[in-house]
C-alpha cells in the first residue's frame, strides 16, 4: 500500500508513484507502454478502494479526496491525465473488442473523475469513449457498457 499522502504528492508533481515514476514520466509514456504497463492507472486515477490488479496501489482516504479536489496542481494533473488517456483510446484500437482490460481502466477513469473532478468531466470522458465505440461499431460487451453507464 502506498504511504499516506503519496498520491497527493504524485498528482501535484512532487513525488513518485510506487515504482519511482513521476507524473510527468507517466504522462510521457507512449501508447505501447500505456497498453503494456499495468500499474500506472491507479496512480493517475485513484479510488477509495483497493485495486484487485495492483495490490500496492494507493487507496484514497477522505482527506486525500478533499486535498485533491482543492489542489490546483492535482486538478491540472487530472486534466492532463484525462487528455492523455483520451488520446490513447482515440489512437489505439485493440481495446475495441467485447472484453479487454482497458474496459476496467475506463470504468476506473470515469469513477475517479466523478469523485475527484466532477460529473461534467466524468461524463465528457464517458461520452468520448462511447462515441469511439459507436463510430467504429466495436463489439464492446453490454457488461462493459453497463459498468461505464453506472460509473
Amino acid at each position: 500500500m502506498a504511504a499516506p499522502g503519496a498520491i497527493v504528492a504524485f498528482l501535484e508533481g512532487e513525488g513518485p508513484d510506487g515504482v519511482g515514476r513521476t507524473l510527468f514520466d507517466v504522462l510521457a509514456m507512449n501508447n505501447v507502454a500505456l497498453e503494456q504497463t499495468h500499474d500506472y492507472i491507479q496512480w493517475l486515477f485513484p479510488l477509495p478502494e483497493p485495486s484487485r490488479a495492483v495490490p500496492d496501489a494507493p487507496v484514497l482516504t477522505d482527506d486525500e479526496v478533499e486535498a485533491i479536489r482543492v489542489s490546483g496542481m492535482a486538478q491540472i494533473a487530472l486534466a492532463a491525465a484525462t487528455d492523455r488517456m483520451q488520446a490513447f483510446y482515440r489512437m489505439t484500437h485493440d481495446w475495441l473488442m467485447p472484453n479487454d482490460h482497458n474496459h476496467l481502466r475506463i470504468t476506473r477513469i470515469i469513477r475517479s473523475l466523478r469523485l475527484l473532478v466532477g460529473d461534467a468531466q466524468a461524463d465528457a470522458f464517458k461520452a468520448d469513449i462511447l462515441s469511439r465505440v459507436e463510430t467504429t461499431r466495436a463489439p464492446v460487451s453490454a457488461r462493459s457498457r453497463g459498468y461505464w453507464a453506472t460509473a
